[in-house]
């Protein structure tokens, strides 16, 4: 899968267009980065970027976005209705596809101390990327604002965690952190009546409703608020009856304290200063917000929510849950839409968890996946999801060869040109093997005396198709990796300095081609070892497809094989060529002798 990582910057401007396409054309300059939103807010002055990269090169990004914007933007004038102590008030790093929060801390205390270093631009760390705890809300380390930003500097408590003291008047300070993805999404009932909906928010999103005694009605929930303060109910709990707040402050210092503390912080509240403040009961999920409204072109009821960590409360989780307490009230769930974008991992695990409610396997293709998820959770209720335009992510088979229909792969393949060849074909015969192990795989979860291998049946589909998608991939890759070789070709070779570096060039781009089927030989092994995992479960009626499957993989390998040892002949470089042909003849030896583990258990059943 590509790494994919989100970069959210948000810029004390929203007023000025000529400003903001100033600083989007700053983003764009660096290769491999695609904007995909830019909202501008008149009222509140600011707009937020919402762009995509690898790891490598978003930081480079980010930082020219925030460059450009320290000579466009000068806060001593800027006024707004948001809070803001910058011109680029925060700058956070969010992993969407094959990409951990580690490295995204990593990348947010790169940015921050380049920005302080070459743009003089003091640095605080927040959310994940937090220097210390009471840093990690953005409120707290934004509190006091720009117009604070100067005595606040000098406090010993908030010294920046990159850069000076300095008061910076034209760019104020920047926030700089990591954080996950954030999800919008709603849950949509056949009702228009927004009571339903508000009622079902409270019990779903973290910060439940005020807690209350005495006669409570299921619907409108009258009774006396319970506050903090003497005599009352710190959270709920008996325990608390009688403990005035003095009280409650040493109960904090236990290890249950501590849990409370935090869960008061995650909600907006102050825990040292709670007296008077009404006691919320805890939702059913962490990491929701939520509320109800009505959707005036549908004149329906809604529940809108902003998932902050969907690893931790999955989309799926949350839908079944308000599907049983739209039940409870009478009431039905009709479908749920995202607004805006959804990583792949996230839809993904939805369909998994479906799929396991079915007694399915997940090892399914992508498009049968999402179609899935986009049917359990209804996601084409209120308009159509097209997951290439909605999810983040999404692993693409988008070489021009794979797409391609069988026969007019094939007749390329025939045509007087030298690829796709030898390689490509390898690729797309390993793929096949693959899928054939896998397709065994799938069929068996649902079949009669195979239930107690369910979960292993999963893994091995799992798998396979993973191994199918990397193998699908090489067929291009295979075509372009001459790439490198051809461009050193026609290298100028007029001087003896030119020879020299094209010649080097010439030898990087070989090692590059002869690597490419190395790697197509590797999968094709696993997609041995894919076979021979089934070929021990298999019904004795699918061993000739377990047969197939394998005959294809092994094909794959050893035509690759081939593809190696003719690239080799062009490299000069010794140790290289000795220490590929060592990989080589060790995998070849492991697919042979998979081989007739496979067949041996094939012939069994023939």
């Amino acid at each position: 899968m590509e790494q994919i990582v989100e970069c959210v910057p948000n810029f004390s401007e929203g007023r000025n267009e000529n400003t903001i396409n100033e600083i989007k054309k700053s983003i764009e300059s660096v290769n491999g980065i695609k904007i995909l939103d830019v909202d501008m807010g008149a009222d509140t002055n600011r707009t937020v970027v919402t762009f995509i990269g690898s790891p490598k090169n978003i930081s480079e990004a980010a930082f020219m976005g925030v460059k450009r914007a320290s000579e466009l933007i000068d806060m001593a004038e800027h006024e707004g209705a948001h809070p803001r102590m910058g011109a680029t008030d925060v700058c956070p790093f969010i992993p969407v596809s094959n990409v951990t929060m580690e490295e995204c801390i990593e990348i947010a205390k790169y940015t921050g101390e380049k920005i302080a270093k070459e743009l003089n631009i003091p640095i605080y760390l927040y959310e994940e990327a937090a220097s210390k705890a009471d840093r990690k809300n953005l409120a707290t380390v934004r509190s006091g604002e720009y117009e604070g930003l100067k005595s606040k500097l000098k406090e010993k408590e908030w010294k920046p965690d990159y850069g000076s003291r300095k008061f910076n008047s034209k760019s104020g300070a920047t926030a700089v952190g990591a954080r996950e993805f954030l999800i919008a999404y709603n849950i949509n009932l056949n009702t228009n009546d927004r009571t339903y909906a508000n009622e079902i928010a409270y019990e779903i999103r973290e910060r439940g409703r005020w807690k209350r005694t005495g006669n409570i009605h299921p619907f409108y929930y009258k009774g006396d608020v319970v506050y903090f303060g003497k005599d009352k109910y710190p959270d709920g709990n008996s325990d608390f009856v009688g403990k005035n707040f003095e009280e409650l402050e040493t109960y904090y210092k236990n290890e249950y304290g501590k849990n409370l503390r935090k869960r008061y912080e995650s909600i907006g509240l102050d825990p040292d200063n709670l007296e008077g403040m009404p006691v919320y009961k805890d939702g059913k999920f962490t990491h929701v917000k939520g509320l109800g409204w009505i959707i005036p072109e549908y004149n329906r009821a809604q529940i809108s929510m902003n998932l902050t960590n969907y690893k931790i409360t999955p989309i799926h989780e949350i839908y079944d849950s308000v599907c049983k307490e739209a039940e409870k009230r009478g009431i039905r769930v009709t479908g749920s839409e995202i607004v805006g974008l959804i990583p792949y991992d996230a839809i993904k695990d939805a369909a998994v968890h479906y799929l396991s409610k079915m007694h399915k396997s997940p090892g399914l293709p992508i498009p049968d996946l999402m179609n899935v998820a986009i049917q359990s959770l209804g996601l084409s209720d209120v308009a159509d999801f097209n997951p290439h335009d909605k999810v983040l992510g999404m692993p693409k088979t988008s070489g021009e060869l794979a797409n391609r229909i069988t026969f007019d792969f094939v007749d390329e393949v025939s045509r007087d040109s030298p690829a796709p060849g030898g390689g490509s074909v390898a690729a797309l015969s390993g793929a096949l093997g693959a899928a054939l192990g896998t397709m065994v795989a799938n069929l068996s979860t649902s079949k009669a005396g195979f239930e107690k291998l369910k979960a292993k049946l999963s893994d091995i589909s799992s798998k396979g198709q993973n191994i199918k998608d990397k193998l699908i991939k090489a067929i291009d890759d295979d075509t372009s990796a001459f790439d490198e070789v051809i461009k050193a070709m026609r290298m100028p070779k007029d001087t003896e300095k030119e020879k020299k570096l094209r010649n080097k060039k010439m030898q990087d781009g070989y090692k590059i081609a002869t690597l490419v089927p190395l790697e197509t030989l590797e999968n094709c092994k696993d997609a041995l070892y894919i076979c021979k995992d089934i070929s021990e479960l298999m019904d004795e009626s699918m061993s000739s497809d377990v047969g197939s499957g394998a005959l294809m993989a092994n094909a794959g390998a050893n035509a690759a094989a081939y593809n190696v040892r003719i690239n080799l002949k062009s490299i000069t470089d010794k140790s290289f060529s000795s220490e590929t042909i060592k990989k080589l003849e060790v995998s070849l030896k492991d697919c042979k002798n998979t081989l007739k583990t496979i067949l041996g258990n094939v012939e069994k059943c023939l």
